[in-house]
This record gives C-alpha cells, sequence and structure tokens, in this order.
C-alpha cells in the first residue's frame, strides 16, 4: 500500500528523511522553485549542489558498467543567477547527481523514485530508481536530457519524487543482503560489481 502524507511525517520525526521539508515548496523568499516536500502521497526531495557530473566519452573507450571508469564522469560547475543555482546539463547527455535529503528506508518499506513532471516537460528525464527497504544514504540521481539543447538542473530544488510502499518484512534484510550502496554519501557513486 502507497503511505500517506501523515505516515511520511511521523517516520520523518524518526529520522526517515534528513532534512525534511513538512509541507510543499514552491517559493523561496522572493524565488519561484521547483517544488520540493511533503506532498498528499510522496516527498519530492531537492538536487545537492555538492556535486553533479556529466558522462564524457573518452575515445577509444566503451562504458562498463561492471568495470566503470571513473573519468567518464566529469565534474561541471554550479552557477547562479537570479533564479537559483543550477547546473547546466548538454542536449542529448547524462549526468549523475545526488540528493541533498538522506533517508533511512524501514525495513518493511520500499521506495520509488519518480521524475517531476517540471523537467520531463522539459525532455528531461530522471531515472526510476528503487531503494529497497532498509538502505540508508543519500540517492546518487541519474538525469538525462533527451533534447537538443543544453538544460538547467537546479540545484536545492526538487529533482524527483519518493513513493513509499509498505509491505510485510522480508526474510533477509538490506544489510544481510550486503547492499552496495548502503550508507552513501552526498557524493556520487559508482560502485564496481
Amino acid at each position: 500500500m502507497i503511505k500517506n502524507d501523515t505516515w511520511i511525517t511521523q517516520m520523518a520525526d524518526k529520522g526517515m528523511i534528513t532534512p525534511f521539508e513538512p509541507k510543499l515548496v514552491r517559493r523561496v523568499d522572493t524565488l519561484n522553485v521547483i517544488s520540493y516536500g511533503l506532498s498528499s502521497f510522496g516527498y519530492d526531495i531537492r538536487l545537492s549542489p555538492v556535486e553533479f557530473r556529466i558522462f564524457r566519452h573518452i575515445p577509444g573507450t566503451v562504458v562498463d558498467p561492471k568495470n566503470f571508469n571513473p573519468e567518464n564522469l566529469e565534474p561541471t560547475q554550479l552557477h547562479h543567477d537570479q533564479q537559483g543555482d543550477y547546473f547546466i546539463l548538454p542536449g542529448h547527455s547524462y549526468g549523475l547527481g545526488v540528493a541533498l535529503e538522506r533517508i533511512e528506508v524501514p525495513e518493511n518499506v520500499s521506495v520509488l523514485c519518480i521524475g517531476k513532471s517540471t523537467y520531463a516537460r522539459a525532455g528531461i528525464i530522471a531515472n526510476l530508481t528503487p531503494a529497497e527497504a532498509g538502505w540508508r544514504g543519500h540517492l546518487t540521481l541519474e538525469v538525462s536530457n533527451s533534447s537538443p539543447a543544453d538544460c538547467r538542473i537546479y540545484a536545492n530544488e526538487g529533482i524527483v519524487q519518493l513513493l513509499f510502499f509498505e509491505s510485510e518484512l522480508c526474510s533477509v534484510t538490506y544489510e544481510q543482503r550486503k547492499g552496495k550502496y548502503q550508507d552513501q554519501p552526498e557524493k556520487v557513486v559508482f560502485s564496481k560489481v
């Protein structure tokens, strides 16, 4: 069953989402922002300004998810103007960022991260990502620009929505499964198999 705002708030009080915004924020001071915070049946997390990396082709190489070369990820600059802080994701490219919020998923809950429509309308696709029961850390966020135009990806503003689904407890915990992304820091992580 999908969990509602009351449940999310109760669990946030126990440390499930840090920092936690108890309402949907659409404006900060005089600045309109891409919404983040608590909604009726989800929570919109923000993109951290700490790091954003863009996939770059290195001539003569092939990207191998089992043996990833970190040189394929190029750091990109955080920009600032009257609209806020942002990274630029070039057209037809792919980048990795990190959630500003740290989450601790209860052992009987799985989380689905889905892209926000504000970005989808601009051709920006946030990869559908699960956070399994018992996982904790800062989510690495996969973002692709399907349009030919460069696009701003705003830091400190909403990037994906978390949907929480409760179930019976699993027979094996995330810790016992030795999940490779447990306690992920607020930086881009790409682990080898």
